[in-house]
């Protein structure tokens, strides 16, 4: 009787183990990680579904590049058309919408290209490259670096003014090229979690945001089994449907920082 209890207690903890030791690599934007809504997300993910979600944290750009490789079983990114031409080449099933916020303009207080007094976006981007103030972009190709392109096409400065003048490519994640326009009293485009997350903000504020070019989506995008057999889309899609019920809302749309709101909740029920 006693070796029975023994066995039968060894199965059961072998059989939590197992259900426990589920897990899915998930490339994510660093201007997600950066919010820390994935600290509030991840545990809850685990608890209820038993599965441990592995962040990639990386620009949009190389998240989607993993999703090509194989390397990670979902992406969630910020980028529509790199999106859509990832879904048009079969890397990924579909595109499914969770969130949204805004991306918005940051610089010196004392905003010497008067950016806040911008009559869209573009305008502020425009004023800036006609003062010459030191702008920092994020230069990753990530979703905040594809936006930022788009928006100096927009003002009509193109090319992109040259590295090393007064257009400084940090090359990095949304958290440390804050802290470079920050050391260098810079302007600055980030997603409005990571600036309202961003604990060194030093002499830099919000100048300008609001303008619907500025609008952030996030999309969660599970990558074709078809093309890579080794990626766990069950699990993939299980992660979906729990993104996109009821108890992500809540959390999405209650999450804040210093009483602000991060993200809007805008998932779709299919």
């Amino acid at each position: 009787m006693r070796r029975f209890l023994t066995a039968l207690i060894f199965l059961l903890i072998a059989g939590v183990a197992g259900a426990r030791a589920q897990s899915l690599r998930l490339a994510v934007t660093t201007s997600f990680e950066n919010s820390g809504l994935a600290d509030v997300l991840l545990p809850r993910i685990e608890k209820d579904l038993g599965l441990d979600v592995q962040l990639l944290v990386v620009g949009t750009g190389q998240a989607l590049a993993l999703g090509a490789a194989g390397d990670v079983d979902a992406v969630l990114v910020h980028a529509r058309a790199a999106e859509e031409k990832f879904i048009a080449s079969g890397q990924g099933l579909h595109r499914r919408e969770i969130m949204y916020n805004d991306f918005v303009l940051i610089g010196p207080a004392d905003d010497p290209a008067k950016i806040a007094e911008s009559t869209s976006a573009a305008n502020g981007f425009r004023r800036i490259a006609r003062k010459g103030a030191v702008f920092v972009s994020r230069g990753d190709d990530s979703g905040t670096n594809k936006k930022e392109l788009a928006l100096w096409e927009a003002a009509g400065v193109q090319p992109v003014p040259p590295k090393g003048a007064w257009y400084r490519a940090a090359g990095a994640g949304m958290g440390a090229t804050l802290n470079i326009a920050s050391g260098m009293d810079a302007y600055v485009l980030a997603d409005r979690a990571s600036w309202l997350k961003f604990g060194n903000k030093g002499g830099l504020k919000l100048l300008y945001a609001g303008d619907p070019a500025l609008f952030n989506q996030y999309a969660y995008i599970p990558v074709n089994p078809r093309v890579h057999p080794n990626v766990k889309v069950q699990l993939a899609l299980k992660l979906e449907e729990w993104l996109t019920g009821k108890t992500a809302a809540a959390l999405i749309n209650g999450y804040r920082v210093n009483g602000e709101k991060l993200f809007t909740f805008n998932a779709k029920p299919r």
